[in-house]
């Protein structure tokens, strides 16, 4: 591999590779050092920006996975329920015109009858962008990527396997040290600012080896709404933690989460030991305990707080064009035997944090990585998961 280029800053921060065209640590809004706890290689409230600042970028990173919950939730309800379900919800989602144009030397799909045919894999992203509009939705009256003014906050990719019966959402995290097209290495997040949605594609695939079919960007303004929609849900907290940021005490035990109180479980970082990696899990973890217990369940039973639950969900999700009403059905459709059990939460394997000049990166396992992506193209996320049952999110995290 040819080594990237290196420039330099003109911020007066150490070279940092970047490729052939000059950014600025500034345009991509690098957070100082120093403002992370012990094992937060991923920042996301600078110490020194605005308060104001740092209310608005917190309520835009809540990326829960719209899209998983749902192809869930829908495919649980009859047929005919479930196309009108379907229809209300594309009917109100935002559409990113050009996600896939233009893309070269993408990953092959599976060939027909081979491991890994007929499988769909999703990209689930949230951004940094600092709007007073929506950007995503129905509601949208701001663009969902501006050059130079975002970085993708969050990146899961959902990998639906051939035969519908299972599914796995792996994050990658954004501080990721990787090669991006084009740039030369950098964090995973600086694509999207680099490039907006379909450089990120390109640095995915070329990650992963996995071939991305469809993109699902989401503004979680609507979380706590989403929250109230189902009754909230319920957490375990296995041991006392404190959240100096926003001075909030979760003691040890169970937890009944309004949206108010679940937004800020979701959202700490600091005061938890593996920092952003933590925040990362307790996402997981509280979207499948929400999927397994009160959404997936009372939703089947109460019809009208479902419709509620999709309308407000539809008005904080963007999805790439080429994502036809049509081929969601299908989707939903092919579904319908599917179970939220069969759903595995994960992040992909690291070796820990570093330095690269100024950045605090994160280092990936390639080898262990690249045995993960292998076998989800080959649709065999269930063995990987019986031997690796260790790398899975379980129901409580710390």
């Amino acid at each position: 591999m040819t080594a990237p280029t290196t420039e330099t800053p003109p911020a007066g921060g150490d070279p940092v590779p970047h490729g052939t065209r000059t950014w600025s640590l500034a345009d991509l809004d690098v957070e100082p050092e120093g403002a992370r706890g012990p094992g937060e290689a991923c920042g996301d409230e600078s110490g020194g920006a605005p308060l104001r600042r740092r209310r608005r970028r917190s309520r835009l990173r809540r990326v829960l996975l719209a899209t998983v919950v749902v192809l869930v939730l829908v495919a649980a309800v009859p047929l005919g329920v479930g196309w009108y379900l379907q229809h209300r919800l594309t009917s109100q989602m935002g559409r990113i015109d050009g996600v896939f144009q233009g893309l070269t030397q993408r990953p092959e799909k599976p060939a027909a009858g081979t491991p890994g045919a007929g499988a769909v894999n999703i990209l689930l992203m949230g951004t940094d962008r600092v709007s007073e509009v929506a950007t995503t939705g129905d509601a949208a009256a701001s663009p969902a990527w501006v050059a130079g003014e975002q970085r993708s906050d969050a990146l899961m990719v959902l990998h639906i396997d051939g035969s519908r019966k299972v599914a796995a959402v792996v994050s990658i995290p954004r501080d990721s040290w990787v090669p991006i097209p084009g740039h030369g290495y950098g964090k995973i997040n600086w694509a999207y600012s680099f490039g907006g949605p379909s450089l990120t594609v390109a640095t995915v695939e070329q990650l992963t080896g996995l071939r991305i079919d469809h993109l699902a960007i989401v503004d979680w303004e609507g979380f706590k709404e989403l929250t109230d929609h189902v009754g909230g849900v319920d957490i375990d907290v296995p041991a006392t933690v404190v959240d100096p940021h926003n001075h909030v005490t979760w003691t040890a035990g169970r937890h009944h989460l309004d949206g108010e109180q679940a937004l800020l479980y979701v959202r700490q970082r600091y005061g938890l030991p593996g920092g952003d990696f933590d925040r990362v899990k307790r996402q997981q973890a509280f979207l499948k305990s929400v999927m397994e217990a009160s959404m997936h369940t009372a939703m089947r039973k109460d019809p009208k707080m479902l419709y509620g639950f999709l309308d407000t969900l539809a008005r904080n999700v963007s999805v790439d064009s080429g994502w036809s009403t049509t081929d969601m059905a299908k989707l939903v459709f092919s579904m319908r035997d599917f179970r939220s059990a069969n759903l595995r939460f994960l992040t992909a394997p690291v070796l820990g944090t570093g330095q690269v000049g100024t950045q605090s990166v994160v280092r990936l396992d390639d080898a262990a990585d690249k045995d993960l992506w292998r076998e989800l193209r080959s649709d065999r996320i269930d063995q990987w998961s019986a031997v690796h049952w260790q790398e899975l999110t379980g129901a409580t995290v710390r």
